[in-house]
């Protein structure tokens, strides 16, 4: 057995509607390598099929799939395959089917849907959840992050003392972005198991990028050039919901973003911090109002996702209030490691 095959234990991919992640995982599901690829489902690569040939609807698939870990597979051929996102939605490679609301973690593992690869390659596809109430609510991906971030290793540890007179916690998860998500978990400390409960969706951050580039208030915007020290006009939004004036609705109050440019309130890029401050604001108080309606409040908030948006979300959720704010990092790939162990997947490891 050559070097390769020895550290690859599983190759998972974060396949998303805009791009694809590839990892190679060795003991303990520790990070070897890593592939970012700009082809999501939404984009795929283009294949130009041989002479006297067709190429069908999941060609583009194959292509990434091959260019993304082909070689790790080839190199280590034992090594299972576990996907997750985008990939397993109506229109991704395999529509892997929804499970409902609440479930135990470690149910999720046990019910991956399989696609069979040209090269015979088994590639296992982690199935999305919805939570079906007069509004439905569905989520594909964000669920391997919150499970990563239940692995982290103070929630991997036995609980003793007070946990276990507790019996059960409540926790937080965000996971903000285009459609931001706050996951709801209930930890049963005696039954050593996790509950994914209840979830909300935001889409703040496609709302956000919608209104800087398509409508009338992003005329006035200045591009931003990497500097994000403008706290002053970013506090400001974020505060506009505890406002008299916040009282009118998110679709009133984005208008001041204009209006505040035109006063020479705020200059180009005070405007766009503004309208980021403001929709994050409203998407924290609406959150605020629907967790007081839940009879256990969470006993901790963990975010999950880019550094510098981790970092507005927890400047917003202090300005409320919220000061206990952790950031879990490597959720993906954690998620990815867990939900193959559940599955069963790394049987291979064992003496």
């Amino acid at each position: 057995m050559n070097q390769a095959q020895s550290q690859t234990q599983l190759i998972a991919l974060d396949w998303g509607t805009s791009s694809l992640r590839a990892y190679r995982l060795g003991a303990d599901g520790r990070v070897l390598e890593l592939r970012s690829l700009p082809w999501g489902v939404m984009q795929l690569p283009v294949v130009v099929p041989p002479e006297n040939s067709v190429v069908d609807s999941k060609s583009g698939f194959e292509f990434a799939f091959e260019e993304a870990c082909g070689d790790w597979l080839r190199a280590a051929p034992q090594a299972p395959v576990i996907a997750a996102g985008m990939v397993g939605s109506r229109q991704g490679w395999l529509e892997a089917p929804y499970l409902t609301l609440p479930i135990a973690v470690d149910q999720i593992g046990g019910t991956l849907s399989q696609v069979h690869t040209r090269g015979g390659q088994v590639v296992h596809i982690v199935p999305g959840l919805i939570e079906n109430s007069a509004l439905p609510n569905v989520m594909r991906g964000e669920e391997t992050q919150v499970i990563g971030a239940l692995s982290m290793p103070d929630f991997a540890k036995t609980p003793t003392g007070a946990e276990q007179q507790a019996e059960q916690e409540e926790i937080l998860i965000g996971l903000p972005g285009s459609h931001s998500k706050w996951v709801q978990v209930r930890i049963q400390h005696r039954e050593v198991q996790s509950y994914i409960e209840h979830f909300h969706t935001f889409m703040t951050g496609e709302v956000y990028a919608a209104l800087c580039e398509h409508t009338i208030l992003g005329r006035g915007m200045q591009t931003n050039d990497g500097n994000d020290d403008n706290h002053a006009a970013f506090d400001r939004g974020v505060l506009v919901p505890k406002s008299p004036a916040g009282s009118a609705g998110v679709l009133s109050t984005i208008f001041s973003t204009r209006a505040l440019g035109l006063t020479g309130v705020l200059d180009g890029m005070g405007q766009r911090e503004y309208l980021s401050g403001l929709l994050i604001g409203h998407e924290v108080a609406a959150l605020q109002t629907l967790l007081s309606q839940r009879a256990h409040q969470p006993a901790r908030v963990i975010l999950i996702g880019n550094a510098a948006l981790c970092d507005r979300y927890t400047r917003a959720l202090k300005a409320y209030g919220i000061d206990q704010v952790e950031v879990a990092g490597q959720a993906t790939e954690r998620g990815l490691w867990r939900l193959a162990k559940a599955a069963g997947l790394l049987r291979h490891l064992q003496p």
